[in-house]
């Protein structure tokens, strides 16, 4: 199994951090009325919002940083690592079609709900593929095996619901269901380069003995 270049755990670990940063900065220059536990994320980034630019640059950020760790992951058949560049596109286009000041935009939720299924979705697309290829490789990451990725893709389908439920229904959570929806969905791809870096030593070292 080809281990991930080492620059993969770059961009893998600086999405999450990006992500955290990023909303807690550009929350705490809005005005007193917003709340991160009730409102969104893309308010921060909406029309009329103070410093958006520095949501912006931040969904530019991560969605970068989900392109090079898909483009990294070695281990990971393609349409797997496919499906997590689209999410990374998804994340960089919602820079493009902002929440307006006033009413709900159906051009920003269609492309922020591919942005946050597709990042939900890889994993158990790319254990599907494989399987299904035949091309799953013997020797794998704790993180690659079948029943880690489908539960973790259940996991954060169960998230990314419970988000949706709380922004129908006007919950009080919205906004916390949406942080932690996202901040999982960004720590997951470093736990995959991490893992697939050790499996492949481990491997490698087992050879030369």
């Amino acid at each position: 199994m080809r281990p991930p270049p080492w620059w993969t755990l770059l961009p893998a670990a600086a999405a999450p951090v990006l992500l955290f940063a990023g909303w807690t900065v550009a929350g705490e220059r809005q005005p007193d009325g917003y709340n991160g536990v009730d409102d969104t994320i893309s308010e921060l980034a909406a029309n009329g919002a103070a410093d958006r630019w520095i949501m912006n640059l931040t969904l530019l950020a991560v969605g970068s940083c989900y392109l090079l760790t898909a483009a990294g992951l070695r281990p990971v058949p393609v349409v797997g690592r496919a499906i997590l560049a689209i999410g990374g596109i998804a994340t960089m286009l919602v820079t493009l079609f902002p929440q307006p000041e006033a009413g709900p935009s159906d051009a920003h939720g269609v492309i922020a709900s591919v942005a946050c299924l597709s990042v939900a979705l890889w994993p158990a697309g790319a254990v599907l593929v494989g399987r299904l290829s035949g091309a799953w490789p013997s020797a794998l990451a704790w993180a690659l095996r079948p029943a880690v990725a489908l539960a973790v893709t259940g996991l954060l389908l169960v998230l990314v619901g419970w988000f949706a439920f709380e922004l129908q229904s006007r919950g009080s959570w919205i906004g916390l269901s949406e942080r932690i929806a996202a901040g999982t969905q960004a720590c997951w791809p470093l736990v995959v380069v991490l893992t697939t870096r050790r499996a492949a030593h481990r491997t490698t070292v087992a050879e030369v003995r």
